[in-house]
């Protein structure tokens, strides 16, 4: 069990498990500020999000490990966690005002 656990505490997953935490602060003030918040829409994301890129890019370094020549998929996967994160990021802050160019925007 200890070893799952040595998982979690990579920098990568520290990094997911930031902008994870980033992301759900910003939806919810951006939800507060447009009066859409609701609760079962926190909890979807939540389990998304978590159960998604924390459990999911915790598998993904198992199995590197347990076979390096698939090394590159965990450097692959990290990569699109932290995008997609970060474009939920931007778009929670266009949410709120901040003018984003078009190409960053979601819609």
């Amino acid at each position: 069990m200890q070893d799952f656990i040595t998982f979690f505490a990579t920098s990568q997953i520290q990094w997911i498990v930031a902008l994870v935490v980033i992301d759900v602060v910003l939806g919810i003030v951006a939800a507060l500020l447009k009066k859409e918040f609701r609760l079962g829409k926190l909890a979807n994301f939540m389990k998304k999000s978590v159960l998604g890129y924390v459990f999911g890019f915790v598998v993904l370094e198992m199995v590197s490990q347990a076979q390096p020549s698939l090394a590159f998929v965990e450097s692959i996967a990290f990569t699109l966690i932290a995008l997609a994160l970060t474009g939920s990021i931007l778009n929670n802050l266009g949410k709120m005002g901040l003018p984003l160019s078009s190409y960053l925007k979601k819609e």
